[in-house]
């Protein structure tokens, strides 16, 4: 089950709350705020992501997976809209299966790419919840290739370690592929196959709004991510239009 939350932090400028594939990734922005004048960047703004691991110091992992976040947020966000100014992404690892994790075939190297779609999802959703301007929004999935060559979209713990190979992909709301990041032994044509599915994953028919603050999703089928990630910001939309509705109270 994929679930989505978003201002669920009151004290940042923007925030949101991702779960799936047994991760949880809570994701705060704060910006446009002012910069050190060593980090400033004369005509856009610039874009610092820090990953915080479920427990413990942050290392390897955590700066590799900082870097591939922040390359990619730099494609998605309007930076020339605010030059010379920061934005400042926090992504809070709150629940992780990879620690039970054991990959078989797959290099153990490989833990940090089943996080990734779930760190992705919640920084732009983040975004959004900031009103930061961007110049589109994306949808990330994580697909697992089987012994048998068939594909596990959304791989619970038990796919991932009888896998031959594990992928993640994110798309841009125009369709085109943004991130792919892949470990394990597959075959071009096993490749083609798996983007293919990632994108029918991420891009899809529109569904019925679910009318809650809580935006779900079923792992195997359902809402596509990018109808997810719509009526979240519809819902939330709607929520924050409210007051307009209540009775005028006038004083006496």
């Amino acid at each position: 089950m994929t679930s989505i939350t978003l201002s669920t932090i009151h004290r940042a400028d923007g925030s949101a709350t991702f779960t799936g594939n047994g991760y949880a990734v809570i994701a705060t922005v704060n910006g446009p705020i002012d910069v050190q004048r060593r980090d400033e960047l004369p005509e856009e703004a610039a874009i610092d992501v820090t990953v915080r691991p479920a427990g413990g110091v942050g290392g390897v992992r955590e700066r590799h997976l900082e870097s591939i976040v922040q390359k990619t947020l730099r494609h998605v966000v309007l930076v020339s809209a605010h030059p010379r100014t920061l934005i400042q992404v926090t992504l809070q690892i709150v629940a992780s299966q990879e620690d039970h994790l054991n990959y078989g075939s797959l290099p153990q190297t490989s833990p940090y790419i089943p996080i990734l779609p779930a760190l992705l999802q919640a920084s732009i959703l983040a975004l959004l919840s900031a009103s930061i301007p961007l110049l589109m929004t994306l949808t990330s999935t994580l697909i697992a290739v089987k012994e048998s060559g068939g594909l596990a979209p959304c791989p619970s713990a038990q796919d991932l370690r009888a896998a031959t190979s594990i992928h993640a992909l994110a798309f841009s709301s125009y369709g085109d592929l943004l991130v792919v990041e892949s470990e394990g032994h597959f075959t071009s044509e096993k490749w083609e196959e798996v983007c293919t599915r990632a994108w029918s994953i991420c891009h899809g028919e529109e569904e019925e709004e679910s009318g809650s603050d809580d935006v779900s999703m079923g792992s195997q089928g359902g809402a596509r991510l990018e109808n997810v990630l719509r009526d979240a910001v519809r819902q939330k939309v709607v929520n924050e239009d409210k007051w307009k509705q209540s009775p005028l109270i006038t004083a006496t």
